[in-house]
This record gives structure tokens, C-alpha cells and sequence, in this order.
């Protein structure tokens, strides 16, 4: 097993603009991430396995609800401190920062902002210490980039409501405990329910055969006449805006966990580019490689230092939607060229599980995708600048 010897790239000493806070939150999270989830994610990554053993770990390092406050069981810390946080641990794989955003943005956020306080109260503390796992149901078979046309829907039966329909590509949904479920009602508002996992009729079938996100557990939500108590309901508010809120909370901290992917990827083939030798001298004293690899730092800087400026502005609830969707299209682009770039440095070892590079790529083929696609992002500030929108 090869030793993590990442060091992080800080070019324009971005140090200097966190707190002490800030830089020990960082600093026990990549310990961790080099301690846990080095030394094994590769395998796991080649059999297609969810490390399971590592959920604990992750709730133990906070990356469960790091914003959610003390009294519901979170750490209470600020935005900046949970985006790094998803830096790090994307560092380490984008499959298991999946898991610890999408119990965070879409499963914690969603209970802590528009539940009641009895559903905070009860699933809150659980999800925070990892007793329960969960996940967020709303794309759908038919249904991806315009979420406002899903089917799945949901039927007033008395003492409790009867939920059909199906949602797809959900990450965490093979073991979660909890799903929180998108759905319209008779008169086709989107509310948000919460279906526990022994609730009958509720299944979660796994996707197999995927090239990316190998270490992450993705599956289907089916939902055949379940019956969900009406207290179930998440009652603080409804329509598209509710789930689209759940999704900005996440898409900010995949704008921090692309930046720690990109970093890995550059590191890594700064420290080969030093040690490879060819025609005499090491790969790193040539012009083309020495062009790539100060192209790959020039893009980390900026994009660090723009999702900073985002995570001061999320501290001050002044980032807007429109906002967080460049950071989240830039910064997984960004990402995923330096990645291409890095394992061509690598050349055919590159391809090889020995390094994290290849690894990378693939995984940042549905980060691009999920969550909003690259496109629609584009369009969501195009529409900002413009007053017009052009995906309606």
C-alpha cells in the first residue's frame, strides 16, 4: 500500500484568510481522510463496494450536519468550515463526499429548515451521529434537469397518505434508513415526506454496472401504496423552491469537493513529473509539462478564492442561487480537466489504480451531471444576466 503523501497546494496563501478554526476543522479531516479512506478506497473502487466501515468515522469526524446546530446534534460550525470539509474528504473520493452531502444538504438541511420541530428533534441527533443514514429522492426515470414534471405523487387516505411512483440515480438509497421524498399532492404541489425504511412498499433496488462513482452506493426509490403518517409531512414549506433550497446547501459543498479532487489529481502528478525521468532529465524541467502543470495551479487558485468569497457570502445568507451554480459548473469542470491533464503527465501509468488520478476522472464524470448538470448551470446564469429564461 502506497503511502498518502499529499500536500496541499495554497498559491495565493488563502491560509491567511481562515481562522485557526478553519485550519484545524481542515487539518482533522485530511488526517482522517489519509488514515481511513487512502489506504483502501482504490479496492473498493475496483469491486464496486461502498466502504460501509467508514460512516461511522465520517459522523464521529462531523461531516454530518457540520452546520446544523448543537441542539439538534451538529457541530453548529460555520459554511466555510463545511465546504472544507467536503474538500478534504472529496480529496480522499468524490463517491464518499456524496454520502456525506447528501446527508448533510439534502437530508439534514431539509429536516433542519422545513421540518417540524418533533421531526427535527427525532431524526436530527440520529442522522448527525450516524445511528441513521439517508437520502433525497427527486430525480425521477422521466425526470432529471426539470424536476417540476415528476410523477411521483402522493394521495390524502385519512389518517396517513399513500405515496407511488419511483425515483432514480439516488445516492445512499441501497442502505438509508430515511429518504426524503419529493412528491405532488392531489392538487400538484411538491411537498417533501420523509418514508422510513420499514414503512411497506418502500424499496430501494442497487444500480450496478456503473464506470463512475465505483465506491458509492446508488440505487432506485420505489414506492408501491406506502403508507406515510401524516406527521411525516415536512411542513415549513412546499413547492419546487423547497427541494431546489435542499439542492443549493449541496451544491455549495460540491464546489468546495471538486476543488479537493483537482488538488489530489496536481499533486500527484506534480510529485511524478519531479521523479520521471526521460532523455536525462526529470519530466518537471520540461516546457510542456511545466505549461501544464501552472495551468493546473492558476485554475485551483481561482477557484479556491472564488468558493472562499461563496462561503463568506453563504455565512452572511447573502449567496444567491444564480451564485452558487457558477461555483458548482466552474469548479467541477475545473476539476475534471485537471484531472485529463494529470494522467496524461502520468502517461499509461495514469490508467492504473496505483494512482488516484484515473479514479478522479471518472468520478467527476457524475459530478458534472449530478445535481444540476453542467448545461443547466450554464443556462441558470444566463438567466441571471439576462432577465431571460432559455430551459423553459
Amino acid at each position: 500500500m502506497k503511502p498518502d503523501l499529499f500536500q496541499a497546494p495554497d498559491y495565493y496563501n488563502m491560509d491567511d484568510l481562515l481562522s485557526e478554526e478553519h485550519k484545524l476543522i481542515r487539518q482533522a479531516t485530511r488526517d482522517w481522510v489519509k488514515k481511513e479512506v487512502s489506504p483502501i478506497i482504490e479496492q473498493y473502487a475496483q469491486n464496486a463496494e461502498f466502504p460501509k466501515h467508514l460512516l461511522q468515522g465520517l459522523a464521529e469526524l462531523g461531516a454530518f450536519g457540520p452546520y446544523i446546530p448543537q441542539e439538534y446534534g451538529g457541530a453548529g460550525l460555520d459554511q466555510i468550515s463545511y465546504g472544507l470539509i467536503m474538500q478534504e474528504i472529496e480529496r480522499g473520493d468524490s463517491g464518499i463526499r456524496s454520502t456525506a452531502s447528501v446527508q448533510s444538504s439534502l437530508v439534514m438541511y431539509p429536516i433542519w429548515k422545513y421540518g417540524s420541530e418533533q421531526q427535527r428533534k427525532k431524526f436530527l441527533p440520529k442522522l448527525s451521529s450516524g445511528e441513521l443514514i439517508g437520502c433525497f429522492g427527486l430525480t425521477e426515470p422521466n425526470h432529471g434537469s426539470n424536476p417540476g414534471g415528476m410523477e411521483t405523487k402522493f394521495t390524502d387516505a385519512g389518517d396517513h397518505y399513500l405515496l407511488n411512483g419511483a425515483k432514480l440515480w439516488i445516492s445512499n438509497a441501497p442502505f438509508a434508513d430515511l429518504a426524503v421524498v419529493w412528491a405532488k399532492d392531489e392538487n400538484g404541489r411538491i411537498h417533501g415526506l420523509l418514508v422510513e425504511r420499514y414503512m411497506e412498499g418502500f424499496s430501494t433496488p442497487e444500480t450496478h454496472n456503473k464506470w463512475s462513482l465505483r465506491a458509492s452506493a446508488t440505487g432506485e426509490l420505489i414506492f408501491d401504496n406506502v403508507k406515510v403518517p401524516k406527521e411525516n409531512l415536512l411542513p415549513g414549506k412546499n413547492g419546487l423552491g423547497a427541494p431546489l433550497g435542499c439542492l443549493d446547501s449541496a451544491r455549495y459543498g460540491i464546489a468546495w469537493g471538486a476543488i479537493g479532487a483537482a488538488m489530489d489529481c496536481y499533486d500527484t502528478a506534480l510529485r511524478y513529473a519531479k521523479e520521471r525521468i526521460q532523455f536525462g532529465k526529470p519530466i518537471a524541467a520540461t516546457q510542456l509539462q511545466q505549461k501544464k502543470l501552472a495551468e493546473m495551479i492558476t485554475e485551483i487558485t481561482k477557484a479556491q478564492l472564488l468558493t472562499l468569497r461563496l462561503g463568506q457570502l453563504k455565512n452572511e445568507d447573502r449567496a444567491s442561487s444564480s451564485q452558487i451554480s457558477m461555483a458548482k459548473r466552474n469548479n467541477v469542470q475545473m476539476a475534471s480537466d485537471i484531472a485529463r491533464e494529470a494522467r496524461q503527465i502520468l502517461g499509461a501509468m495514469g490508467i492504473t489504480g496505483d494512482f488516484s488520478i484515473m479514479r478522479h476522472m471518472m468520478n467527476l464524470e457524475s459530478v458534472i451531471t449530478y445535481e444540476g448538470t453542467h448545461d443547466i448551470h450554464l443556462l441558470i446564469t444566463g438567466a441571471d444576466i439576462t432577465g431571460e429564461q432559455a430551459f423553459k
